[in-house]
């Protein structure tokens, strides 16, 4: 597996690569966005890992420039921001995930194996999942709405593959947590629903039927 590492704290990059590297990951380094972007343009990887604030190119100017040019590689941003307001700007910018300063490794792991972990485990193996008229196709990453191509992030992509999985269920934001994300649900944050958001208004809002609906203190449900 290969990973870009953007940051420009080369005590932070250190540490963080010699982590990774540890777990027998393949890891390249860019000390600012710029270079980032070059890399991100010239390389495949499995996964990029940013801090926000960057010399050249901030992290959320590299994110946006990466979806500009189809770039799908799952985005994880480090950052010092942690306000919902930060948050939402990091993933309307393209990010998949963040993940706030100071955090221990065993956290970024997590989060890492949370992006990066192949599909499999479900007693489903059919390659394209569907409810009425979404479908979304394992191998080629495509999300259809009746002849409307969806572009969603990897994060996003995720989220309503377990939700297609489970059509019809009532699932908690506990067992998303646990699911997608790989941590324990914590309450005092808000980043399911954000996503939850954001998927709903790029499966449903320009649609008459809607889909994805919220079970009040209960969680949500993808029915037709």
């Amino acid at each position: 597996m290969k990973i870009l590492l953007v940051e420009d704290e080369v005590k932070t990059l250190n540490l963080i690569k010699q982590g990774l590297e540890e777990h027998d990951l393949e890891v390249d380094i860019a000390y600012d966005g710029l270079m980032g972007l070059t890399l991100a343009q010239r390389n495949h990887y499995d996964l990029i890992i940013s801090d926000i604030i960057l010399p050249e190119l901030n992290g959320l100017q590299m994110c946006r420039k990466i979806r500009e040019q189809n770039i799908n590689a799952p985005i994880l941003l480090l950052t010092a921001l942690s306000t919902s307001d930060d948050i939402v700007t990091g993933l309307d910018a393209g990010a998949d995930d963040y993940l706030p300063k100071p955090f221990e490794f065993s956290v970024l792991m997590a989060r890492v194996r949370a992006l990066t972990r192949r599909k499999g485990g479900s007693i489903s193996t059919a390659n394209v999942l569907k409810i009425a008229d979404l479908e979304l196709n394992i191998d080629t990453k495509q999300v259809k709405r009746g002849e409307t191509e969806i572009t969603l992030t990897a994060k996003e992509f995720n989220l309503l593959e377990f939700f297609l999985r489970n059509k019809g269920r009532v699932v908690s934001k506990v067992e998303l947590a646990e699911k997608i994300w790989d941590v324990t649900f914590d309450t005092g944050t808000n980043v399911i629903e954000v996503y939850v958001n954001f998927l709903r208004k790029k499966i449903d809002k320009d649609f008459e039927k809607k889909l994805l609906h919220t079970q009040i203190g209960m969680g949500y449900v993808l029915k037709d």
